[in-house]
């Protein structure tokens, strides 16, 4: 008898803590903690972009990003698995990156984190995603850390290496002119810092000869006016503007009204027609010099490639009406594609563990909006996906690339 009503009083709690939750993981599968993020028909992605802020003009991406998820999801999804992309806007605010990328991971329970923009933002949230063992992926930003797999191995990039970047800019520039004198612009971050750095890397003992003014500006002034005429007055004939697109537009525009010719190179992050060229003044750019890695979606030279008729007919179906001048929407196209890439990798294991190893695992894929020639590849030991880019010049009109496709080397 006692023993019968012991049994019911162990049934009784037995059932309480099982309606509660707290032997679940006792007695069957812990799919939550196994699988944060997945359920039988559903993955959940994470994003953060700067849909207001200094940064705004790249929230494009992330809308961009969840329109491709809408389509996948149109075509049936992956592997029986729609996708759930959950994007909050961070204002380009790193403690308001904190707090969003904490929401997603511990409220929302996404299975990962995917293309989080910006260098300031993204340094303000590495640390913890690795320490939860959330795979952070293909990151919209090019800073050269990104590809540090030894100290962060769920942490990884997608766009070349800024450092490179800068290496190539200054290969070019000792080429054109030997005895340049070059200053710099630069965003007073990490994303600024690496050009200097690939500069130094290229000049070594000769910086402060030949680098004869740099100067830094940070997110939140309002211009870059006084800078700009710090640099001019430096008696440089060579720029390098490391800017986020308010401010690359500023200084392209300070440059032509100061009355200053100087060979201009910009960083590729700042170089769409629609939220850079055109609020610049598309013929206060002429001449400029970048790189990239995309096709240009204003370059006549790509009317009729397969790729760019692919992307126009998505945007047409998924975001009529947008400024397809503007190569953001051909960044998040491409990423995007990428990232499902490595979904259809994973062959229906969504566990973190495996995403992260389908990133490290990518062999010479091909992305229909980048430049012919460059591929995606990744190891366990190369977190750098994108090492090659193309020099090209401002015409007036787009971008019209010069000289070989140049493979570059991160660290």
């Amino acid at each position: 008898m006692n023993t019968g009503s012991g049994s019911r009083k162990v049934g009784l709690l037995f059932g309480v803590l099982l309606g509660t939750g707290l032997l679940a993981g006792a007695i069957r599968p812990a799919v939550a903690q196994d699988l944060p993020g997945v359920t039988a028909t559903e993955i959940k992605i994470g994003n953060t972009n700067a849909y207001s802020g200094p940064a705004s003009a790249y929230g494009i991406i992330s809308k961009t990003e969840a329109a491709f998820f809408k389509m996948v999801n149109d075509q049936g999804g992956v592997a029986g698995h729609m996708i759930n992309y959950i994007s909050y806007d961070d204002g380009y605010s790193p403690p308001k990156t904190v707090e969003q990328v904490r929401r997603l991971i511990e409220e929302d329970q996404v299975a990962l984190l995917f293309n989080t923009l910006g260098t300031p933002t993204n340094t303000a949230i590495q640390k913890y995603v690795n320490q939860k063992k959330v795979p952070h992926l293909f990151i919209s930003t090019g800073a050269d850390k990104w590809g540090d797999y030894q100290h962060f191995p769920w942490t990884m990039g997608f766009q070349p290496s800024y450092r490179t970047e800068a290496q190539i800019y200054t290969k070019y520039m000792l080429a054109q002119k030997p005895d340049a004198k070059m200053a710099i612009l630069y965003q007073n971050d990490d994303f600024g810092k690496d050009y200097p750095a690939g500069v130094k890397d290229v000049l070594g003992d000769k910086y402060s000869s030949v680098v004869v003014k740099d100067v830094s500006y940070e997110t939140t002034d309002a211009t870059i006016d006084s800078q700009m005429a710090t640099l001019q007055a430096s008696g440089a004939d060579v720029l390098l503007v490391a800017a986020t697109p308010k401010f690359a537009a500023q200084a392209i525009k300070k440059v032509h009204d100061l009355g200053w010719h100087p060979m201009f190179f910009l960083t590729n992050v700042s170089t769409s027609v629609g939220s850079v060229m055109a609020p610049a003044g598309v013929e206060n750019g002429l001449g400029i010099i970048t790189t990239d890695y995309r096709k240009d979606p204003t370059d006549p030279g790509f009317a009729n490639d397969p790729g760019m008729l692919e992307w126009k007919a998505f945007m047409a179906k998924y975001i009529p009406g947008a400024d397809l001048t503007d190569n953001n929407y051909v960044f998040g196209y491409g990423v995007s594609t990428l990232m499902l890439q490595v979904l259809k990798q994973c062959n229906g294991d969504f566990s973190r563990t495996n995403i992260m190893k389908q990133a490290a695992n990518l062999h010479d894929v091909t992305i229909p909006v980048l430049l012919p020639g460059i591929k995606v590849n990744t190891s366990p030991t190369n977190f750098h996906p994108i090492r090659a880019m193309q020099l090209q010049k401002w015409d007036g009109k787009t971008w019209e690339r010069f000289g070989d496709v140049i493979e570059g080397s991160s660290s």
